[in-house]
């Protein structure tokens, strides 16, 4: 039978197992919000910054003097163990919850005073030694805490999803070199439109990613502004004088992330603007992406009664029923996925509205959207790079047929012939479905084979001069 012990809080007593170093708050909050069936553990980046955050606070109450040093040193040993990725197993509160993040607060707070007090020598719960409000929770807020931490980790998620984004993009680009020479038919509304390469496409992919990993960096700056020591509303109640400063210099320091104390802290305390802008940013990666994974279901359609311009990697059966049936479930991976962030953005924008007067009690579900955002989308881009992109072959000669078959490339006449007479072509080639060569050179010897030869070569097309008679 397993041992437990007694906590209480103003509302009262409670029971908790005692192999938990959570306590009574975090076991109420267990029973009131399970919503996702994800707890904040699932999050080991969040758990760690909650490690930072208190580190820090224990080192600048214990240099302003108000925090013994024997209980800092214990907070400090607790964090630190956090912060080397032990014990996420006992935060158990859930991703979304009501107070504005109270229960994750008071979860770190609790597990913190916990481990702090065994490696004082005193049991758990025995709270005289090592309290979790009054020492751990020392100078600050949930307020100003939870924000920081969730900061400092989105900062850390942000970061791993622009690598993957980067990895991403070099994929494409080597997939654009090794395409480099294969023509094929570019399109407009669907529609054949003029020649180009299969490597212009995919250049063209990686270089449109390569924009939203800068936009990215540009929003994991807005992130890095924290309102520690606000406390309550920014007023920095229950603070002594000098501990924001000193408590984000050391945040700094001890975390290796450049954070920076907010000009105005009331301010910084409601504001979830940053939030909103990260989430724009992933919205528009994930419309960019869904764009390429729309692109690379067509470009890959048939095989016989499609595009068939490019062979995804076959991943797995496609069909229950239809034999030989191959799916593009890669791209089709990376469509939901961009569909779950783009509504996730919706949350955000809602969330962030919702706030009222000195502060937003949404941010968890803030959190929520855009935790799983990340996550998801890095996975997603390491699947379709690894798993797609690189395998991806090209079908030479049926795309060098589908372009000198079609009636797009009358476009290249233009400069000679003139549009009038270029129209004319097309029509009839359209009406009857002969060749635009067969029209121009050998039925209306409107130029010569020659001529053709030379507005027609591969080099030509790939990269067009521009020829007159």
């Amino acid at each position: 039978m397993n041992k437990t012990r007694i906590e209480h809080d103003f509302l009262g007593e409670k029971e908790i197992n005692d192999n938990c170093y959570y306590g009574v708050q975090t076991a109420r909050a267990k029973e009131n919000f399970d919503i996702t069936g994800i707890p904040i553990g699932n999050e080991p980046l969040f758990i760690k910054a909650f490690g930072y955050v208190k580190k820090a606070a224990a080192m600048t109450n214990r240099d302003l003097g108000i925090l013994s040093t024997e209980k800092a040193d214990a907070i400090i040993y607790a964090c630190d163990r956090l912060i080397a990725g032990e014990f996420t197993d006992q935060f158990i509160s859930d991703m979304i919850q009501g107070g504005a993040g109270t229960s994750t607060n008071m979860n770190a707070n609790e597990v913190i005073a916990n481990l702090g007090l065994e490696h004082m020598g005193y049991a758990k719960g025995d709270y005289q030694h090592l309290h979790p409000n009054n020492d751990v929770n020392l100078s600050q807020s949930t307020n100003d805490a939870y924000p920081t931490a969730f900061r400092m980790a989105i900062y850390l998620k942000i970061d791993a999803f622009a690598d993957s984004l980067e990895q991403l993009q070099h994929i494409f680009y080597d997939k654009g070199k090794e395409l480099k020479d294969v023509l094929k038919m570019g399109r407009t509304q669907l529609q054949d439109a003029v020649p180009m390469t299969l490597g212009q496409e995919f250049n063209a992919f990686a270089t449109t990613i390569g924009e939203d990993v800068m936009r990215l960096r540009e929003a994991e700056k807005l992130i890095l502004e924290v309102n520690m020591g606000a406390t309550a509303i920014g007023t920095g109640v229950n603070a002594p004088e000098g501990y924001s400063e000193l408590c984000v210099k050391h945040l700094a320091e001890i975390s290796g992330i450049p954070v920076i104390l907010a000009a105005d802290l009331i301010e910084a305390t409601y504001d979830t603007g940053a939030f909103v802008q990260l989430s724009g940013a992933l919205k528009r990666s994930a419309i960019k992406l869904s764009k390429i994974s729309n692109d690379l279901r067509l470009l890959s359609s048939g095989p016989r009664c499609g595009f068939n311009e490019i062979n995804l990697p076959a991943m797995q059966p496609g069909s229950s029923i239809m034999p030989g049936k191959v799916n593009p479930v890669m791209p089709e991976l990376m469509n939901q996925t961009c569909f779950y962030v783009i509504g996730a953005d919706l949350t955000v924008t809602m969330a962030a509205e919702a706030g009222q007067l000195q502060l937003n009690v949404m941010e968890p579900v803030i959190g929520f959207a855009l935790f799983t955002s990340l996550e998801y989308l890095s996975k997603a881009c390491a699947a379709l790079g690894e798993k797609c992109i690189k395998g991806i072959t090209a079908n030479r000669e049926h795309s060098m047929q589908l372009v000198m078959n079609s009636i797009g490339i009358v476009t290249q006449l233009n400069p000679i012939l003139g549009y009038e007479e270029c129209s004319s072509i097309a029509k009839e080639a359209l009406k009857t479905g002969r060749s635009i060569h067969d029209i121009v050179v050998n039925e209306r010897k409107l130029i010569s084979q020659s001529k053709w030869d030379e507005i027609y070569s591969i080099d030509n097309l790939i990269d067009p001069k521009f020829i007159t008679k």
